[in-house]
């Protein structure tokens, strides 16, 4: 099928090309190597080309330092295992801390229950030095693992930076989990140490923690030490365990896969996976994303809404790799009449504003105008990950923030802790679309048979290494989890599990999860296009389809979409009208739902993705403790509801 060629929104100046770091990397290129680049597709082309070639000139344009033999970088190219600079020992958090001026602010902040504020590099240096001494008092080393039960702080920077220098393995969870689901976590990991706070403040409630902390203490029975931050209140010994030291500030080099930290799935459709990454694979991975793709300079100050229980808190610590700040806010982002953030990126000069789609659909929904009243000349850029940004948000951004905002939608994910495709300085955004595929991510779209697919809708998969895919999972000591997640549909190929098309132009539409393709007749469609649909009708703010087989194996199946209305709107028939002929229109005949029904809200992750699979099963008959867990969830009352609604279902005569 033909796709018509998106309009452009936006295209860089002059100047933001010849200034980025992309554009002096492609200089140096010429220079150091003799390659000469014209364009970002040449550039991608070659990354892809030799992928040893280019991660090896990422290592020194980035003058990576190491103690051992650099060569060879790529010692195999088989997935999974490939080894990359085998002979290499470096320390993530040493290229973090080199070189930046003590004046300089590093972390700016804000939280419901602190004044704003920043650190500059010598605070953070003092802080990272303190913490690293303690951890080594009590007893931490090399590849011990310290687990963080703390919210979105800088002392949570510092201890993760303080873990790192001493070759320990990092995880942390956000402390609006429940004890289970930390537990579920942490326990695979088996911890020395635990950092938590006593509690915090979310949409101005307090939510005491200490008593889940001594059961964390208590069901891990690893931990040898606790140690609390008084963060709502004052119960808490991190001064006493964390204090001044003359101990200097030292970096632990180790081998380039040794486990830096430990992230995990959702956790949402099983047991969370334990993803290990390595010091020397996310350090390459994220100094080419944070100086190449986002173009982070000195001056910059980069924002991204995050708790630390999802990977974006991960790569936001990593901006600290280039010369700008970052912002980090603890709270609720939905404070003031949703405006929080917006305040805070003025307040904070923020350049590049980072959030997720559901955060943007969110404030279009609620008729937020940002610049409105607001000084916002600082920014720059706006990224959006978590799930698919619709048309309709695209042009909201622009609506709101200005012709001249670059706005990059990236799309990865934990597993390798990065994006597959998102933003470039030198492309211009086009609407609905992921502006191309990332430098030295040999990104493809293939069919069921495993041929490449050109402007087609098929699955994502990686066909070739990148340094930051897992060094494995924890536990799985014959790699049989690791491979049945990524490569057991296409062996040697790394299938990530989104529907993705390569536009004709080289940018990228994700079409949602593959898992959760809604299948009609043998026309496969992906669910973000149906909600691109539906959400262009007025009066619809929120939506979740899903396609339950019958259980009798009659063929028949039921296809309903839940949607959310906007405050005093009804379901009448007109609106189920409006909603059909708009999906017919946009998508298929066959994706018309067979049945539109109204919800109070739809369920979704902390990272705010779409419950597809598990209101799936739940409307198949799966025991809904058997197939979420409350915790992982950012409005577990959405679930209950259908939860509630599948039962009602399952009793009704039919």
């Amino acid at each position: 099928m033909g796709y018509p060629v998106a309009p452009v929104l936006w295209r860089p100046e002059a100047a933001l090309v010849e200034s980025s770091t992309m554009t002096g990397f492609m200089r140096w290129l010429e220079s150091d190597r003799g390659l000469s680049m014209h364009s970002y597709e040449e550039l991608w082309r070659w990354s892809v080309s030799d992928i040893a070639d280019f991660w090896g000139a990422i290592w020194r344009f980035f003058d990576v330092v190491a103690d051992g033999e650099v060569g060879p970088v790529l010692e195999s190219a088989h997935m999974p295992g490939a080894g990359w600079f085998p002979g290499a020992r470096l320390s993530y958090a040493e290229h973090v801390m080199r070189g930046k001026p003590d004046d300089q602010v590093a972390i700016m902040h804000a939280s419901e229950l602190r004044d704003p504020g920043s650190w500059t590099w010598a605070d953070l240096r003092e802080q990272v030095s303190r913490i690293r001494a303690g951890l080594a008092g009590l007893g931490v080393g090399l590849g011990d693992r310290v687990v963080a039960f703390m919210p979105n702080l800088p002392e949570t920077i510092a201890a993760f930076l303080a873990t790192s220098s001493l070759g320990a393995t990092w995880s942390s969870c956000s402390p609006d989990f429940g004890a289970s689901s930390v537990v579920d976590r942490f326990a695979q990991i088996e911890p020395k140490v635990l950092l938590a706070v006593d509690g915090y403040r979310y949409g101005g409630k307090d939510f005491a923690k200490v008593n889940v902390v001594t059961r964390l203490q208590s069901e891990l029975p690893s931990l040898e030490h606790v140690v609390v931050l008084p963060y709502l209140g004052d119960e808490g010994d991190w001064a006493e365990a964390f204090g001044p030291t003359d101990d200097p500030l030292e970096f632990v080099r180790v081998p380039f896969a040794h486990p830096l930290w430990i992230l995990f799935s959702s956790g949402t459709t099983g047991p969370p996976k334990a993803i290990v990454h390595g010091h020397g694979g996310i350090l390459l991975e994220h100094l080419k994303q944070l100086h190449l793709h986002l173009n982070a300079q000195a001056g910059d100050r980069i924002f991204w809404f995050t708790t630390t229980g999802w990977m974006m808190w991960n790569f936001l610590v990593s901006a600290l790799l280039t010369p700008a700040g970052v912002v980090l806010y603890d709270g609720n982002p939905g404070n003031d009449g949703m405006t929080v953030l917006w305040d805070l990126a003025e307040r904070t000069q923020t350049t590049c504003f980072g959030t997720s789609a559901a955060f943007i659909h969110a404030s279009m929904k609620a008729g937020i105008e940002p610049a409105a009243g607001r000084e916002m000349s600082s920014l720059k850029s706006v990224g959006s990950t978590g799930s698919p940004l619709s048309a309709e948000g695209f042009r909201w951004v622009y609506e709101q923030l200005g012709s001249d905002t670059w706005l990059f939608s990236m799309s990865g994910g934990s597993d390798v802790c990065s994006a597959f495709v998102g933003g470039t300085p030198l492309l211009p955004v086009r609407l609905g679309e992921l502006q191309a595929r990332a430098l030295g991510a040999d990104v493809r779209a293939f069919d069921d048979a495993g041929r490449e697919l050109v402007d087609e809708v098929g699955e994502l998969v990686v066909v070739q290494p990148m340094p930051s895919m897992p060094v494995g999972f924890w536990g799985d000591v014959d790699g049989s989890r690791y491979r049945e997640a990524y490569f057991d549909v296409y062996p040697g190929i790394w299938r990530h599990g989104d529907w993705i098309r390569i536009t004709a132009a080289g940018g990228a539409v994700i079409s949602g999860r593959s898992d959760s393709t809604i299948n009609r007749g043998g026309i496969r469609m992906g669910t973000a296009e149906i909600y691109r649909a539906a959400l262009g009708v007025a009066g619809i703010q929120d939506a979740l389809v899903v396609d339950v087989p019958d259980p009798l194996g009659t063929g028949d199946a039921w296809m309903p979409l839940f949607v959310v209305l906007a405050d005093g709107e009804a379901l009448t028939d007109t609106l189920v009208t409006s909603i059909r002929r708009s999906i017919r229109s946009a998508c298929s005949p066959r994706h018309v739902p067979d049945e539109v029904i109204a919800v109070p809200e739809i369920p979704r992750t902390v990272s705010g993705k779409v419950l597809e699979v598990p209101i799936k099963r739940l409307l198949m008959g799966s025991a809904a403790a058997e197939i979420v867990s409350r915790d992982s969830l950012a409005n577990p009352k959405a679930f209950d509801w259908f939860s509630a609604y599948a039962a009602a279902r399952d009793a009704s005569p039919r």
